[in-house]
């Protein structure tokens, strides 16, 4: 017995068959749901003609968030690693 899921998604009036590990099923269905909010808010704000055009601002706006998402992480290790050597120099001073 398989441990595969089969399920369908809807994207921009198109069905996709897909074949998946169950724990992926919650993530992909919210991932669709935001996609089609996002389609909605694009198609509604701008006068779209071509759903392509929409998928792709849909896709540059994920991708910018995964990227900026990155960007935040790294600014904020860079400063955490700073505060580490902060304490630690202060700890060194007072052990000397």
């Amino acid at each position: 017995m398989s441990d595969q899921l089969k399920i369908k998604l809807s994207i921009a009036d198109r069905v996709y068959p897909l074949t998946i590990n169950p724990t992926q099923e919650e993530g992909l269905r919210l991932a669709t749901k935001k996609i089609e909010e996002m389609i909605k808010r694009f198609e509604k704000s701008y006068a779209v003609r071509d759903k392509q055009d929409v998928l792709a601002m849909c896709a540059l706006q994920f991708a910018a968030q995964v990227e900026q998402k990155h960007i935040d992480k790294d600014s904020d290790t860079q400063h955490i690693e700073e505060k580490l050597k902060s304490l630690n120099d202060l700890l060194l001073e007072h052990l000397s």
